[in-house]
Formats: structure tokens, sequence, C-alpha cells
């Protein structure tokens, strides 16, 4: 099946190759670990997140509040690497685990581990479209990776606003307010129907460290209609596109 259909989400086999490709992350030879679409059946693992424990989201005292109107700032989600970890929880339901992502201005490649280190899917994304493989194999296809991951993760991953969010910064495309705390650090972003809560700021900050590095913070907690996904950036280096 060519990549130029037009099905808004469907089933490949194999994968478009410049999707398969993309990217620096091998692609995992998957088992059976579980079917994405029974995600609600991986369980979270408390453990798994226990090093969270000093990174818990923090009161915050709200100095000011921005609105940001579209296109008031030049777009600048400069290309990064980072390592961490995620939960996602809605409901009874919930995924945890590890995760890798490399973003350029042309793509990204997300890999999802299990809290063993197991790879249970991939997601990239080129101007081609996006692609995800599930841990058994099964390959699917869509123009974006909000309506790919609703339709086959159950939930729904906003990643034309997380490339910024997780920068410390708000999309320039949609309207946005943005919470400053009184040592005007991000506390949070509230944007097309996500509120995004920053935490786990560096108290201590070395002479030699990048002021791009010593303001970002290390948990992300995102919040829309019952839908929470939590991030923790372990590792963060920036790429060049």
């Amino acid at each position: 099946m060519s990549c130029a259909d037009s099905q808004p989400v469907r089933s490949v086999t194999p994968v478009c190759p410049k999707l398969k490709n993309f990217g620096r992350f091998p692609l995992f030879s998957f088992r059976s670990f579980c079917s994405f679409r029974s995600w609600h059946l991986v369980f979270l693992a408390p453990a798994f997140f226990s090093g969270c424990a000093t990174l818990a989201p923090e009161e915050k005292n709200v100095a000011s509040t921005v609105i940001m109107e579209p296109g008031a700032l030049e777009a600048k989600s400069t290309g990064f690497r980072l390592i961490g970890r995620v939960s996602v929880k809605e409901g009874r339901d919930g995924f945890s685990g590890g995760v890798q992502w490399r973003h350029v201005q042309d793509g990204d490649q997300i890999l999802l581990l299990s809290p063993i280190g197991q790879a249970v899917g991939q997601i990239a994304r080129s101007a081609d479209g996006v692609s995800l493989i599930t841990a058994e194999q099964e390959h699917y296809y869509a123009d974006n990776v909000e309506e790919l991951t609703e339709r086959v993760l159950g939930w729904r991953l906003p990643l034309s606003g997380l490339q910024y969010w997780v920068q410390g910064t708000n999309s320039p495309d949609t309207p946005s307010e943005i919470d400053l705390d009184i040592m005007g650090r991000v506390a949070a972003i509230r944007q097309d129907g996500w509120e995004i809560a920053y935490s786990g700021y560096s108290p201590v900050v070395a002479a030699e460290t990048p002021q791009s590095e010593a303001e970002r913070a290390r948990l992300l907690t995102l919040n829309r209609n019952g839908l929470r996904i939590r991030l923790v950036i372990d590792e963060w280096n920036t790429v060049n596109d």
C-alpha cells in the first residue's frame, strides 16, 4: 500500500521505507509484550517511577500570566534528543515506561519502552506523514500523530504542541496562557485544551551551565479532560537539524 493513500488511519505492511529508516534510533525486534490497543493491560509501575518522588509537582507562586497570540513569537522548536520516563493515565487505565525521543525540524522518532526495557512501540514522523509500529509488528500510517495515537493507542499524544512544551515554551501556532513563577520561570502553559505544569527545576546551577539548560524543568505534567501524561526528563542533548 502506498504512502500516498488517503485513508485517515490504516495498517500497512511493510511500513513505508522513508518512515522505517527515519532517525537514529534502531528499529527494535519487538516481542509480544503487549498490544498497544490493549494499553490498559499494562499496569502503572510505582517502583519504576520511584525516582520521581523528588520531582513531585510543586506549589508555585504565580507572579504573572502572559497571554500569547498566534505568531507573537517566532517558532523555535530546536532539535533535541531526550531520554526519560513517561506515564499515561486515564480513569482506571494506565501505561508507564521509558521513552527515547529524537526531534529535528523535519521529523520525530519516538521509542516507547516497558518498565523492564523492552521496546513496545515506535512512532516516526516525517514530511510524508506518521507511522506507528506496535509490539506485535503491526504497522499503521496517518497524516498526524494526534489522530494516529488516538485511533491506535486509545489516547491522544499532542506532539505538535509537545515539541515546544518540552522545551519550556508555547507553540506559536495557537493562543496560549503562560504562568511565570517569582523567578521568571515557566510554571504552567495552557494551550489547545491542555494544561502543562512544570517542576523539578535545578536549585543549583554551575557557572558553566548554559542558561537554557538551567531553566529546563525535569518534570512535565499534562492534563486534558481526565487524561494525564507525566514526562520525566533524565537526559537532554541538543541536536543539529
